[in-house]
């Protein structure tokens, strides 16, 4: 390694301390004295910030389940412009609910949003030349000639508006350079593209029209003058910007099965309350404190300088966060959990290899050299395959998943970056000013000689014992009447319940005066309560109540909160989560697996690394699923980060032993696998006890500190993690030594 000079060392750090001191400081700026530093300007989900609630009620007077669902889900894409970690949701027999976190003005939304109803676009005449629409010169508008319904089977209707990706009123100066003109400008999907170039040659060949016909009216009937083929169009003739802006805001909420109108809107609170997220805070600071302790006693002088590195990523993380707008959530933190999990494993990785070439006598200049260019490849191998799963997240999922996904995807790059170059500038830089003393990099060498091939069987043994015992849970529950699982009303609806109280009670209140008499008639503890700003309103939801049980709740709340009971009024809302949405989810956490191990056997050229990967995820998986159920924990939308949370750090470990057996095998061939494993899984096992202790102990930071609700969302990480941090070390490497011997297994007296 080229050493740098004194000077250009000590320049290096009291730079880096100066930008360091800048991120910290604009992160915390004004804390206290009214000022608003980027944390505080991130935007917060439902759950933590609340936002604006708006229902709709749909014209049809019995709108299908079909169409209802249809209608849903393109709401929740729609929304998605807003933000990832928008709800939407069925309430009652024909209205629809949309929740909008970060957001404090309804009426700002409404005219964003627009009047949701169905868009069409109409060819000016059908494949026999028979016109499709005609001028009213009593009304000045144009009329359809035919229904919707014989438009639609004449093939008159070459678009909708699930065909288009964005619409926005412009304004430019003509090219006369006398006047404004205002258009709306659109951009249609893939498969849309295509729809619209072959109606557009059919329009300009024909020297006709294209009809832009929403809610049962024509917005614009446009001139073809080209051919359109590159997916973005044009709708000219708006005489001001307003005309523009609107028409473009019906072309974007446009497409419905159903068209609705507004019934009510309020500005909601958060679920969990700023409490929740004061001490979800305090609990990450000091679980990070913990952390960095834990890295100065263990890797001395190295630990310090990761120490440092890590504050660093967690400003800069928080900083980018209000740069790209994303909004925080539970599932978002999960995902900030893991990128950070990932920026401690990538400086172990590091500060381990150097650590054994000092112990292995080597100088601490080529220490440091071996050390980066060793732990190089587990680092980009772990990071990649991460990266490739919040890809895929991105591409197909929706909602919470989709926010989990962004979170990660940043935090995973960014740790990326801060390993590969920051590290290593900065352990430069302390070697160059004269911080050399072996003792201060290195620890005494400790053998390790654990059998972990011998221990797999015993390891295998208790968990299928504790999946059994989960399994068992599972079925009772089932056979008692109750589901197997604790679903909550993400998953499966429920009932809601709006009251007005008397007075005016704050969330924690709530939680500690109204919420136990809620369970204590409900039976259930997947209570979410959430108040209507700016009045004495709360919105109670539980699960789906009887009508016996509904009169029980408004009695309750009588009885104990003298509540008029004409104030009260409950309601059969569907989940949050859809069928649709929750099929994408599955279907992208199951892509994103198969990628990621695919991505393991290109790496490792051997089918059985991906193998035994793959059971050991099952195994991380189906440990995590038992704690769901012999603990009852509510299974919500963040079951799913809760999830991917754990394959990634379970890969990750997967994969740094992988790269050791690996290495191993180059330098001593295939004589004796057995000992080999057992060498490679010894030599990391620094590295998976402290990875894995220091994420743990960050979360348990949070989870000793947090409410209920946050206590419920760590509580199976934790145990996931621990089950991740086994199943790498005593089943991954030992398995794949013995599908890779096979029947040769009893010849080998260590087995």
């Amino acid at each position: 390694m080229k050493r740098y000079s004194k000077k250009k060392g000590l320049s290096i750090l009291i730079l880096f301390v100066v930008i360091l001191a800048l991120c910290i400081y604009t992160v915390t700026a004004g804390f206290g004295d009214g000022k608003k530093g980027s944390a505080r300007n991130i935007k917060l989900g439902l759950d933590l910030e609340g936002g604006v609630s708006i229902t709709y009620v749909a014209n049809e007077e019995h709108p299908s389940v079909e169409d209802m669902n249809d209608t849903i889900y393109k709401l929740q894409k729609r929304l998605e412009t807003y933000s990832t970690e928008a709800n939407v949701y069925q309430q009652g027999e024909n209205r629809i609910t949309v929740e909008i976190p970060g957001v404090t003005n309804a009426n700002e939304i409404l005219n964003d949003l627009g009047s949701p109803g169905s868009l069409y676009f109409i060819a000016e005449t059908d494949s026999s030349g028979n016109s499709n629409w005609s001028f009213n010169s009593t009304t000045g508008e144009y009329e359809l000639t035919k229904t919707i319904e014989d438009l639609e089977a004449d093939g008159s209707i070459v678009c909708t508006g699930s065909d288009v990706a964005n619409a926005e009123g412009l304004s430019y100066q003509s090219s006369s350079n006398v006047s404004q003109e205002y258009v709306v400008s659109l951009e249609f999907t893939e498969e849309g593209t295509q729809k619209f170039a072959d109606a557009t040659e059919k329009a300009y060949s024909a020297g006709e029209s294209i009809g832009i016909y929403y809610d049962g009216r024509f917005v614009s009937v446009p001139k073809v003058n080209a051919v359109i083929t590159d997916g973005k169009a044009e709708i000219t003739g708006m005489s001001t910007l307003e005309e523009a802006s609107e028409i473009a805001s019906y072309i974007r909420i446009g497409g419905l099965k159903l068209t609705l109108s507004e019934l009510r809107s309020n500005v909601v609170g958060a679920q969990l309350g700023q409490e929740a997220l004061h001490k979800a805070i305090i609990g990450g600071i000091i679980g990070l404190s913990a952390v960095i302790l834990i890295l100065i006693l263990v890797y001395l002088l190295p630990g310090v300088i990761a120490a440092f590195a890590l504050v660093f990523y967690t400003s800069v993380m928080l900083l980018l966060l209000n740069l790209f707008n994303m909004t925080l959530t539970l599932p978002g933190i999960a995902g900030i959990i893991l990128s950070i999990g990932m920026a401690v494993d990538a400086n172990v990785i590091i500060f381990t290899r150097i650590q054994e070439e000092v112990q292995n006598g080597a100088s601490i200049s080529t220490a440091i050299n071996a050390g980066f260019n060793k732990a190089m490849g587990a680092i980009i191998d772990s990071n990649v395959t991460t990266i490739i799963a919040a890809l895929v997240i991105i591409i197909l999922g929706t909602g919470t998943i989709k926010g989990f996904a962004e979170t990660l995807i940043t935090g995973v790059v960014l740790s990326m970056l801060t390993a590969c170059f920051l590290t290593k500038l900065l352990v430069k830089s302390v070697f160059s000013v004269g911080l050399d003393n072996r003792k201060t990099w290195a620890r005494p060498k400790k053998e390790r000689h654990y059998n972990f091939i011998k221990a797999m069987p015993r390891f295998l043994i208790v968990a299928i014992l504790v999946i059994a015992i989960g399994a068992g849970f599972m079925i009772v529950n089932g056979a008692n009447g109750k589901r197997a699982l604790n679903f909550s009303l993400d998953f499966v609806g429920g009932t809601s319940t709006t009251v007005e109280f008397n007075e005016d009670y704050s969330l924690s209140e709530l939680d500690t005066l109204v919420k136990p008499i809620i369970i204590d008639v409900t039976g259930d503890a997947s209570v979410s309560m959430q108040k209507v700003v700016g009045s004495d309103q709360v919105i109670i939801k539980t699960r789906t109540l009887s009508q016996e049980e509904r009169e029980q709740v408004s009695q309750a709340l009588i009885n104990n909160f003298g509540v008029d009971g004409n104030k009260i009024t409950s309601e059969t809302i569907s989940a949050s989560i859809g069928a649709e949405m929750r099929d994408r989810a599955i279907l992208s956490v199951v892509i994103a697996v198969c990628l990621m191990l695919l991505y393991i056997f290109l790496r490792f050229h051997d089918i059985r690394y991906a193998g035994s990967a793959i059971i050991a995820l099952c195994h991380d998986v189906l440990i995590t699923l038992m704690s769901y159920a012999i603990l009852r924990i509510s299974v919500g939308s963040s079951f799913i980060a809760v999830m991917l949370t754990i394959l990634g750090y379970s890969i990750n470990s997967t994969i740094v032993i992988f790269d050791r057996i690996r290495e191993e095998r180059k330098r001593r061939g295939d004589g004796d696998l057995i000992s080999l494993v057992n060498d490679s899984i010894n030599s990391t096992l620094t590295r998976s006890i402290y990875t894995n202790l220091t994420t743990f102990i960050s979360i348990l930071g949070m989870y000793i500190i947090g409410v209920a609700s946050i206590k419920e969302f760590l509580l199976p990480m934790m145990v996931g993690i621990v089950a991740g941090a086994l199943s790498s070390v005593f089943l991954t490497g030992p398995l794949w030594c013995r599908m890779k011997i096979g029947k040769k297994m009893k010849e080998y007296p260590n087995s």
